[in-house]
């Protein structure tokens, strides 16, 4: 029968000396004291590892720091571990392990992890603006605490100085993004839950902003401005290529030759340059076409049709028809992507059907349902309504002073007082 250690006291841990080699002294049930020659003492748990049955130790820490009776715990503990068959030793590596894990795992690591992702699936100019906003707002007050730190008021209290400052919209995207590399976070066991799911809800909601536009009575006014302006021809026929198109700034800036397919008269535009990862066919008008032979001796041998002034290998900035529009005393009156607007308006005036219209500018349809019944493409009822937008267009340029107006066209008439 195995002898029973009695159990210590801390007086006579206290009083144990330090002898020429270690020695320990006995508390019973596998738990030791050992003392080192230099007098440092530390406890230790004397086992038999679950499985192989072999003898193993597994230190526990120093005396007094660990005392008597939390070592006593600490066994205890380990006792219930042998119990499951869980080793001791293995069990406390990875717990030391996760808590490494949690404190490198800082909300910007983390956050830099889920954008290396995210990035691949929304367009260039999208992803800088995303890591621009965290690099700005966030990183800088709690990008170095463990993620596993943070909490709803961590974040909100982080982002209530964007909101005394009014920015409601910057404040919300933010929530989103946050929200998003939490959940990120807890999909690949960083955190075990997502503290962030109703962050949106501390803030108020930005009023609902519309892009500046203009009525369509105005276009005329807009084409003699874009006429007269002082701007390169790239960027004129990129406003203009934006115009007859009815796509959005970054998708006109972006266009490339290859996308063009001059037999069938169609944009080819792909999923991953959409903003809503769907891809999109322009029909292309005899506008459109004469905007593309004015631009192919510029730059027919590069990749992209509307190439940056500064690096012609890049396209254009997806600013620039902003820029130009600002500089032709059109700031807070017009933007780039009001030009949709515009043109979205003009043809619901002049009764063109409504679901030609939404898929001419890549909306989604909301009603899902609906959605997934009408699959419809209008392809040629496009054609026929873009046809009538550029002749529009073109009328309304004064002198045939656009870039692509080189001839006279009238107004298609409608027909039966309406268009398909």
């Amino acid at each position: 029968m195995p002898r029973t250690a009695k159990p210590l006291t801390d007086t006579e841990i206290k009083k144990s000396k330090a002898r020429k080699s270690e020695f320990n002294l006995a508390d019973g049930q596998g738990l030791y004291l050992r003392i080192k020659p230099s007098g440092y003492k530390v406890w230790i748990f004397n086992y038999y590892r679950p499985y192989t049955k072999r003898r193993a130790v597994c230190t526990i820490g120093g005396y007094p720091a660990i005392s008597l009776s939390d070592a006593r715990s600490i066994r205890h503990d380990y006792h219930k571990l042998l119990a499951q068959n869980i080793d001791p030793s293995t069990h406390k590596t990875e717990q030391a392990q996760q808590k490494r894990n949690l404190l490198e795992n800082t909300l910007e690591s983390v956050a830099l992890e889920w954008f290396s992702v995210k990035k691949k699936k929304v367009s260039p100019d999208y992803a800088q603006d995303i890591l621009r906003s965290l690099e700005i707002h966030v990183f800088p007050y709690i990008g170095s605490l463990p993620i596993n730190e943070i909490r709803n008021k961590t974040a909100k209290d982080t982002l209530k100085q964007l909101e005394a400052k009014g920015s409601l919209e910057t404040v919300k995207r933010l929530c989103q993004r946050l929200n998003e590399i939490m959940s990120y976070a807890t999909r690949n066991d960083i955190i075990e839950s997502n503290p962030l799911t109703e962050l949106t809800q501390e803030f108020n909601s930005p009023p609902k902003k519309h892009f500046p536009t203009l009525a369509p009575s105005q276009l005329p006014e807009l084409m003699k401005s874009i006429s007269n302006a002082n701007i390169k021809i790239t960027t004129r026929c990129l406003i203009e290529w934006q115009m007859h198109t009815l796509t959005r700034p970054s998708e006109a800036a972006g266009t490339r030759w290859d996308e063009i397919d001059f037999i069938n008269k169609v944009w080819n535009i792909p999923l991953e340059r959409m903003k809503k990862k769907k891809p999109h066919t322009v029909p292309l008008t005899d506008q459109s076409l004469e905007l593309l032979k004015i631009m192919n001796p510029i730059c027919g041998d590069r990749e992209y049709v509307f190439p940056s002034d500064r690096k012609p290998l890049n396209h254009a900035n997806s600013q620039t028809a902003n820029m130009a529009l600002k500089r032709m005393g059109y700031g807070g009156v017009l933007v780039a992507h009001g030009l949709r607007a515009l043109g979205s308006t003009t043809l619901n005036e002049q009764a063109f059907n409504p679901d030609v219209i939404e898929v001419a500018l890549a909306h989604i349809d909301g009603n899902t349902v609906r959605a997934a019944y009408n699959r419809a493409e209008y392809l040629e009822q496009r054609r026929v309504m873009m046809q009538w937008w550029s002749e529009h267009i073109q009328n309304a340029s004064i002198s045939s002073s656009s870039v692509e107006g080189k001839k006279s066209f009238k107004i298609a008439s409608k027909v039966g007082g309406a268009h398909g």
